[in-house]
């Protein structure tokens, strides 16, 4: 698996006051990308690229607002509404060791223990102290995985895969279900 050249970040949520700042919400509230790296590539909902300098940034308790240097008025931040905000992955610290950009995670399939796959990361949800991965499979029910040591026990982005342990409780209702068939 190729690494991709960039990560998605978040998105625009909003346009903000007259002089073209927008409001960036990030998929991991926890990050702090968009205070150092100098620039982004912007993907509007049409597929539209920009890359765009960043002239300065706030942050707020719910998003970013940022100022790009070709953003003029409120006009152009309107028109950057519900674009994808994008990392170059050259301006990037590396990850270290047992670290991983959350970015690189989707799209790596999922497998069990024993090999068999359960689906592909499709999307990442930062909602408590861990991410949780959201694996999906056609024709199988959504499993989502908190991304920890207990549930997640390899990390393959070269081979493009992980192995995942479903939690507990997901087995019990396994369980459960096979019991009341009899």
């Amino acid at each position: 698996m190729t690494l991709k050249s960039h990560l998605e970040l978040g998105y625009v949520a909003r346009a903000h006051g007259l002089r073209g700042e927008v409001a960036v919400r990030a998929f991991d509230p926890e990050s702090e990308t968009l205070d150092y790296v100098p620039r982004v590539l912007v993907r509007t909902r049409a597929g539209v690229e920009r890359v765009l300098r960043i002239e300065s940034v706030r942050p707020t308790p719910k998003e970013t607002l940022v100022v790009f240097e070709a953003v003029q008025g409120r006009q152009d931040a309107e028109a950057l509404v519900g674009a994808t905000v994008l990392a170059f992955r050259e301006d990037l610290e590396p990850p270290s060791e047992d670290e991983y950009f959350q970015g690189d995670l989707v799209g790596l399939t999922a497998v069990d223990e024993s090999g068999n796959v359960l689906g592909r990361v499709e999307e990442l949800w930062s909602t408590g102290e861990v991410p949780n991965l959201v694996i999906r499979a056609e024709g199988k029910e959504e499993l989502v995985v908190p991304f920890a040591d207990d549930f997640v026990s390899t990390v393959d982005i070269p081979g493009g895969r992980l192995v995942v342990k479903p939690p507990e409780y997901l087995e019990a209702e396994g369980d459960e279900r096979e019991g009341s068939e009899d």
